[in-house]
């Protein structure tokens, strides 16, 4: 493409697809794709963006399609990969000039030539950094700015390549650019620190601009550019110097007035500061070493002392509890058990830490911490009254500590607690005495300082479990705080409930349940919606603990049931009612049927809810995990919910409805339980089935909970489902066993196991596209044990419960594999014989078996020759299905099973679903479970007998080891 002739062209389709109108920007675009990987294309663009004469939206428009095109053509071995003369004409047009005058436009091209530095600097690009480092010495306030932003995009996006060759390039060019680069830091610093003092602010924020580029340059540099920075004078100058330059930016918040730009730009700048010591920190903790006496008296000087007041703001603060708590925490410090083991840097840092945290220090820093930093702010006040539900669910999980202060404060304290125990104990526990007795509700600071230590006591109740006698303390003090009423002790109702709930599952006795159920009920009426969320948190805790005891709780189910029903009707945030429907599925799975008389009212209201949250994904994902914990509740009554559980399971795990990529997981859960709970098939539920289909193409990490789905249905529709859905079910498993795990191999077989013990004659039929593969893999000896076990089980069960079909089968099979049909059932039989080890369960042994002896009697040459290995795996399967009578000296198989037999559940055991009880039906009916082996044997070898005569019959016999003879005939006795 010739530049001066496309010029036009291409400023023309620029132009055109910078537009609003669709019909002109549509076409625009299209062209620009097609142009993509012309030549001469982004020499063109280059030319549109340089000129600052044309509008800023079509030269915006041209630097991100040349950076696009960066991603897409400009490495060799891309499709349509730009000419190496093309990109070294680009290389050289782009560092031509740096006098940018948009700022957005400038970020694009620095951000833009960093691209190009990562695949081409320094081999193909050697002129890039020494014309960055030129550019940034001159005079121009703009062309200096610009290059020095552009030096700090190379120096980013250089720093984060992370292949060996490439960080050693990135250490050469740190180590030859280092000592510039921090003179350019120090005199931008030093520029912005006599500008600030003149009232020039233009002139002050741009120094103040370019100081912070430089700095951020610097930090890259530092942190990511010496193997060995400690071995490095400037470097370790450099963070030295770090501390007095915070000071020095931290005064300047004394001269520049709060929601001004530059404020904003100095905070930016202290921030960044702190940011270089965190990183090297975390990258070098072996020469962060020496720093760490001065990090420790900088941060607690400033956050713990009155240093800092009207000086520190949030963000500094979080950033100087980061940096304590990682410096306390650090698992690079951490002493060997055996301290003389320990290398000699850590004892070091041991004890420079252990110098710095005397107890005076520990007990200043323990004491500040809960009194000033706990304390609820007006903010915070402000928020409960206003809003109170995102004041009771604000998110405090996960990296918040790292950008918030509450979570950033309690991390740093429970760190310190945890660390400095012996300490900060007595410390905390006079806070607590000094606080005993009710507080005076006129007393607001009393109050919040009360909620603060109790905070601290419960967040380090595991630290406390040997010092504080909660159970004492709950009957004797919290009890009767919790009664309260006064609007103000709200605070303290509040924090009360919470610090209980964390002590629970620390020390808190068996037999005072019944006291905090109480104190529960009459808190879920409290007239404050925040001390009700709270104490719903608290419910959960309480019944989700191991010493938990349903009967406990029993006299108190309804009413709490009930309140808690109410509540979650009164909120109406999302992350509220989800928070409450948790606590709601909580319950309900822990008291399990014995919820059903309550649920009513919550059965009426799901769905409404599930109305109201159609664009609210998250809330419906709860929604389905109390529908879960419900039906497991109600069991068959579950049967009364279908019309609104069914469409609900329906929407779930259509993947053609987008909702299903939030709602798939836990509606194949809801879809399986209904299914274990129904205590009959439906044609609605039957019709659901056809969702399935498009979730096994999907062959995702849901597709286990499709096996259990399908077996559910095997189980409660048995021949109906089969004769529906058999044949797609089995193109279906045709599909994936084509591209599917071991495990996965042998859940599919499972599957079909079931569905052939389900309905012999049917499944058979349906899964005849299946069933060759399970006899090739007999045949040749399939080698992972746990995959010829299930073949031979599905294999045995055909020959076992559907002779006819296995006939059919073998004559197919004997037609693939050119042999005779009795020949080939010998290879299988041999086969079978000599793998019968791979078999573990006495279930599947008894079945082979059983199956190997429904071949006799014959007078077939070829199973009379396999004989002695039908023999010997039957006697094998005797000795473990048989069971002694040690009065009569007689054998029985234990293995049979009587309708009159019932299992005693204990009251820890789960009472059977639905699913148990067709499974336990299904297993009178199983030939392994209704037939004894013993007699079975007995009849088989008396009718091969009858057929052949004594005389050859004895000669068979005499084919079989005399010891394997003797103990048959010693199961056989009495018969």
């Amino acid at each position: 493409m010739d530049v001066q002739s496309a010029s036009s062209v291409v400023l023309q389709a620029l132009t055109q697809a910078a537009s609003q109108d669709t019909a002109v920007l549509k076409p625009a675009e299209q062209q620009l794709r097609q142009w993509e990987t012309q030549p001469g294309f982004y020499t063109v663009l280059l030319s549109i963006f340089n000129n600052h004469m044309l509008d800023v939206n079509v030269r915006w428009l041209a630097v991100l399609y040349f950076k696009n095109g960066i991603d897409r053509y400009w490495r060799r071995v891309a499709p349509h990969a730009l000419s190496e003369e093309e990109k070294a004409s680009l290389r050289a047009g782009l560092i031509t000039n740096f006098n940018e005058p948009v700022n957005q436009i400038a970020t694009q091209i620095a951000v833009l030539i960093a691209k190009v530095a990562r695949l081409d600097c320094p081999r193909q690009w050697p002129e890039l950094i020494p014309v960055l480092l030129e550019s940034v010495k001159v005079q121009d306030v703009l062309q200096q700015h610009r290059a020095l932003l552009t030096f700090y995009h190379v120096t980013k996006t250089l720093a984060s390549k992370r292949l060996a060759a490439d960080r050693r390039l990135f250490q050469d060019l740190a180590s030859s650019i280092y000592g510039f680069a921090c003179s350019l830091w120090n005199h931008h610093t030093d520029s912005f620190l006599q500008q600030i003092h003149t009232g020039d602010q233009l002139s002050t924020l741009s120094s103040l601009e370019r100081t912070l580029l430089s700095l951020k340059v610097l930090r890259k540099l530092t942190v990511h550019g010496f193997g060995e920075p400690q071995e490095n004078m400037e470097v370790m100058g450099f963070l030295s110097a770090v501390f007095e330059r915070l000071k020095q930016f931290l005064e300047c918040c004394r001269l520049v007035g709060p929601g001004t730009v530059c404020r904003e730009k100095l905070e930016k700048t202290i921030i960044l500061y702190t940011k270089v010591l965190l990183d090297f920190l975390e990258h070098h903790p072996y020469p962060f070493i020496p720093l760490i006496q001065r990090s420790l008296e900088f941060t607690v000087t400033y956050v713990f002392t009155e240093v800092g007041e009207g000086l520190v703001f949030e963000r500094f603060i979080v950033q100087c509890m980061s940096l304590i708590k990682m410096i306390v925490k650090n698992e690079a410090y951490r002493l060997e058990k055996n301290i003389e083991e320990s290398k000699a840097e850590i004892l070091e840092a041991h004890q420079i830490k252990s110098a710095f945290f005397t107890p005076p220090t520990l007990t200043e820093i323990g004491k500040r911490l809960v009194s000033k930093y706990f304390l609820l702010t007006e903010e915070e006040v402000s928020m409960w009254e206003e809003d109170p539900e995102s004041f009771a669910v604000e998110e405090t999980g996960g990296d918040s500590w790292k950008y918030s202060l509450r979570p950033c404060t309690e991390v740093l304290f429970l760190d310190i607690f945890h660390q400095y125990s012996s300490t900060l104990t007595p410390v905390l526990l006079q806070m607590v005495q000094d606080l005993q007795g009710p507080s005076d509700v006129d007393d607001p600071v009393q109050l919040l300082l009360k909620d603060s230590v109790y905070n601290a006591m419960g967040l380090a109740a595991y630290e406390l479990f040997d010092s504080v006698d909660f159970d004492e303390w709950f009957r004797n003090q919290l009890r009767g705080e919790l009664q309260v009423p006064h609007h103000r002790y709200k605070v303290i109702r509040r924090r009360v409930i919470w610090l209980i709930g964390q002590w629970i599952s620390v020390k808190f006795k068996s037999e005072l349940r019944p006291l905090l159920y109480e104190a529960v009920l009459s808190l879920l009426q409290d007239p404050d919606l925040v001390v009700r969320i709270e104490t719903a948190t608290t419910i959960k805790l309480a019944v989700d603990d191991f010493e938990f005891r349903t009967e406990q709780f029993l006299p108190f189910l309804q009413s709490i049931f009930a309140l808690l029903f109410q509540l979650l009707q009164q909120v109406t945030e999302c992350d509220t009612k989800m928070q409450i429907l948790h606590v709601i599925s909580c319950v309900i799975e822990r008291v399990g049927t014995q919820i059903r008389p309550y649920v009513g009212c919550l059965v009426q209201y799901l769905p409404v809810l599930w109305k109201q949250s159609e664009d609210h994904n998250m809330l419906r994902c709860a929604i389905l995990t109390t529908l879960i914990y419900l039906v497991q509740g109600l069991g068959a009554e579950s049967s009364n919910l279908y019309p609104f559980l069914l469409p609900v399971i329906q929407l779930s795990t259509d993947v053609s409805l987008p909702p299903h990529v939030y709602l798939l997981e836990d509606g194949l859960e809801l879809w399986l339980v209904t299914l274990e709970y129904s205590p009959a098939i439906t044609t609605e539920l039957l019709r659901l089935f056809q969702n399935m289909t498009p979730l096994l193409e999907l062959s995702s990490e849901n597709v286990k909970t499709c096996f259990q789905i399908i077996t559910a249905y095997m189980y409660l529709a048995g021949s109906e489902f089969v004769q529906s859905y058999g044949e797609t079910i089995c193109t279906s498993f045709c599909d994936l066993l084509k591209d599917i795990t071991i495990e996965g191999h042998v859940q599919v077989l499972k599957v079909v196991e079931v569905s052939i013990k389900v309905s012999p004659a049917l499944s058979s039929q349906a899964f005849q596209s299946v069933l060759p593969a399970v006899f090739r893999g007999v045949l040749d000896g399939e080698r992972y044990p746990v995959v010829m076990s299930t073949y031979l089980g599905v294999i045995g069960r055909v020959l076992l419960q559907n002779s006819s079909f296995f006939k059919s089968l073998l004559m197919q099979m004997a037609m693939e594999y050119n042999k005779e049909m009795h020949h080939l059932l010998g290879d299988m039989i041999e086969m079978w014989v000599d793998r019968m080890d791979n078999i573990t369960q006495p279930e599947r042994r008894k079945l082979s078996s059983l199956a190997l002896l429904s071949l006799l009697p014959s007078d077939n040459s070829v199973i009379q020759d396999k004989f002695c290995g039908i023999i010997n795996i039957c006697v094998e399967a005797l000795h473990d299905v048989m069971t002694e009578d040690p009065e009569t000296g007689t054998f029985r198989d234990c293995m049979l099973m009587s309708h009159l037999e019932e299992p005693k559940l204990s009251d820890d055991d789960e009472p059977p679903t639905e699913q148990d009880k067709r499974i336990k039906l299904l297993a009178l009916q199983d030939p392994v479970h209704t037939v004894s082996l013993q007699q079975f044997m007995y009849e088989k070898l008396k009718a091969q007998q009858l057929l052949m005569g004594d005389g050859p019959f004895q000669a068979l016999m005499e084919t079989v080891d005399a010891e394997i003879v003797r103990q048959l005939q010693e199961f056989l006795k009495g018969l």
